[in-house]
């Protein structure tokens, strides 16, 4: 079954040519990626020309750095209307918030019910976008040169990679991850310590694309350490 529903996704790709999102203009500073694991830290040498990219409700963490309102914003579908402890929570950290532009993953239904989806979540954005399965996958080949065809859950990756990968995509000069941990459990917004999901494929793309020479580092030790990425520890030089 899997393999006649991969033949069809990849010829479906082939077929439409989709394309990764794109910024309105290249990133010519670092990109900070704002994760949700319980551990993050703030980038040595952070002010207001870094840009920031958040996942969920990873901006609770940010504002603590005076950045309350991120650049992007990457979102699951099920944290909008979702009924489960981290979709809760999610909601209940960003209501009162904005964000710059705001991407829902996967979102199946029209863009007006998108819309009207996130009137009570009291969430503001200035620009809104669905993310289809089908352009994250534009997105990961882009950059990895890999097609993942996202047929079992193991194989796809979290939000905060695709951060990660919208960041190296739009030619950020340095893309640093902080609170984006494939090791850890939990979440920085609850304390139900959860399982983390796509765990073993976030891993495997951070240290593809260290592998390939992309400018990416971690502020946190833990995830040095653990994963091999190199650690942020100088400010940007602009050059």
């Amino acid at each position: 079954m899997k393999i006649g529903q991969g033949l069809a996704r990849r010829l479906k790709f082939h077929w439409r040519k989709p394309t990764p999102p794109a910024h309105p203009q290249n990133f010519s500073t670092p990109v900070v990626v704002v994760g949700s694991a319980p551990v993050s830290t703030k980038p040595e040498g952070f002010d207001d020309s870094y840009v920031v990219i958040t996942v969920n409700g990873s901006q609770a963490v940010s504002a603590k750095w005076g950045r309350a309102k991120p650049d992007v914003t990457f979102m699951a579908t099920k944290q909008i209307g979702g009924v489960n402890t981290n979709a809760v929570s999610v909601r209940s950290v960003i209501k009162g918030s904005s964000t710059g532009r705001l991407f829902v993953a996967l979102w199946n239904r029209s863009f007006d019910e998108l819309k009207d989806a996130l009137v009570p979540l009291e969430y503001g954005y200035d620009e809104l976008y669905v993310l289809s399965r089908m352009e994250r996958m534009a997105l990961h080949r882009s950059v990895t040169g890999e097609l993942n065809l996202e047929l079992r859950a193991d194989d796809r990756f979290s939000n905060g990679i695709t951060g990660v990968l919208y960041a190296l995509a739009n030619n950020a000069p340095a893309v640093i991850i902080t609170g984006i941990d494939p090791t850890s459990s939990g979440h920085t917004y609850n304390d139900a310590n959860l399982r983390r999901q796509h765990a073993e494929t976030d891993a495997d793309v951070l240290q593809l694309l260290i592998k390939n020479g992309w400018p990416l580092y971690t502020a946190d030790v833990s995830v040095a350490d653990a994963v091999g990425i190199p650690l942020w520890s100088a400010p940007y030089e602009r050059g």
